[in-house]
């Protein structure tokens, strides 16, 4: 444990996230309802997770009968992709990522817990991030890598930061120029994003009633937004 923060198997971006996170007074790695958790602020649970929403939905669930929950979850808005020798850790080279996150990035998560963001006693911390993808040539990563693998992350800066605890937050994502009703492929023409991230945002938004299903256009499925 160092500086107050245990590292028990997690990545570089995990562990200082954390260090990030905490303040004093936060309980760290705390024993909580028969799971293990990041860290404790008073009554409420803190949860840092990377990716893999899904893989949290059973200790999320049980965690909630008793607590606050919430989990802070970095999107990397800017990234540096970072390729090192496997025998001699020298870097053999540094380029930037073409991709940068945005707080819709947090629907390709939400959409495996959709019933557990209907809570209300459930948030999520969006950070927007800075980090530097580590991979090596391991043989054990896929064919479109050809064999490289990420060996980890690493945070270079958090810069700005969000925080969706009820419904309204959410509502706040939807642009203000987008048509009521509107379909999947208008969605994802206003928020600039693929059909499919735009898709699971409808679909999250309509589980946590945030917008609800009023029709057909062709075969697509029509939305308009409930009143606040």
């Amino acid at each position: 444990m160092q500086n107050g923060v245990g590292t028990l198997q997690e990545t570089s971006l995990h562990a200082s996230l954390k260090q990030w996170y905490f303040r004093p007074g936060d309980l760290i790695e705390k024993g909580v309802d028969g799971s293990i958790v990041d860290l404790v602020r008073g009554e409420l649970c803190i949860e840092i997770q990377t990716q893999h929403f899904g893989a949290l939905k059973k200790k999320l669930s049980t965690l909630l009968k008793n607590h606050a929950v919430r989990v802070v979850y970095p999107v990397p808005v800017e990234r540096q992709i970072i390729r090192i020798d496997i025998n001699t850790d020298q870097v053999l080279s540094k380029r930037k990522s073409p991709k940068r996150g945005s707080y819709f990035d947090l629907f390709t998560e939400l959409v495996h817990i959709t019933q557990i963001v209907r809570q209300p006693n459930f948030s999520v911390d969006v950070l927007l991030i800075r980090d530097e993808q580590v991979f090596v040539d391991d043989g054990k990563g896929s064919w479109r890598r050809k064999g490289w693998s990420i060996s980890d992350r690493r945070l270079v800066g958090v810069l700005s930061s969000r925080l969706f605890s009820k419904p309204g937050d959410y509502r706040e994502l939807i642009p203000d120029g987008l048509m009521n009703p509107f379909t999947v492929s208008d969605l994802a023409r206003s928020i600039r994003y693929p059909r499919y991230l735009a898709g699971k945002m409808a679909y999250t938004l309509r589980e946590i009633d945030v917008i609800e299903t009023v029709g057909k256009k062709g075969r697509s499925f029509l939305y308009c937004v409930r009143d606040s």
